[in-house]
């Protein structure tokens, strides 16, 4: 039995992608048995977007950073104009980054809008508006990590491709320099 093998089949934070995949779980389980069971909108709205900001907040703030490298931000600039920041980590860093880590973020991120898409539409045919709004909330939520990850990876990916061709354009240049004793 080959030991590396067994390792790459493993996840290398098991309690970041346990905790990724519980916060993101615990709004969807509560407000799917809660909407069955309980009477009071006001608590079930309360918990079920208290649940999916803290999602919201452990997906973009911890898992994102530590699963697949990643951080984003939106801010505000003194024009009054929205700006995006990115973070990633470096080339040999990104290149470590576990691939079912990777996976598990990726599948789970998209995985929960679809499943509050589904809800949504469930609210719709039932004509309960009021449930729409927190499902809204929730999938609202969820639909800003997806956007702000993806424009991070995007922006992660040409960086990488901008320092390679740097790299290469340096070397080559290195290489023609030294071929005619130019220094």
């Amino acid at each position: 039995m080959d030991l590396s093998q067994y390792v790459e089949e493993n996840y290398a934070n098991p309690k970041t992608c346990f905790f990724h995949v519980l916060f993101k779980a615990s709004a969807l389980t509560f407000y799917l048995l809660s909407a069955l069971f309980a009477d009071s909108f006001v608590i079930i709205f309360v918990i079920t977007v208290v649940l999916a900001a803290l999602d919201f907040w452990v997906v973009k703030n911890v898992s994102g950073r530590i699963l697949v490298g990643l951080r984003w931000w939106n801010e505000i600039n003194d024009q009054g104009e929205s700006v995006w920041r990115f973070e990633c980590l470096d080339e040999q860093s990104l290149a470590r980054i576990n691939k079912k880590d990777s996976w598990l973020f990726w599948w789970t991120l998209y995985l929960n809008a679809a499943a509050w898409i589904i809800f949504a539409i469930l609210s719709l045919l039932r004509f309960q508006a009021d449930y729409l709004l927190v499902v809204g909330v929730c999938l609202s939520l969820g639909i800003a990590n997806i956007i702000g990850f993806t424009k991070c990876r995007k922006d992660a990916k040409k960086k990488i491709q901008a320092f390679a061709s740097q790299t290469i354009a340096s070397r080559v240049s290195s290489t023609i320099q030294s071929a005619f004793g130019v220094v």
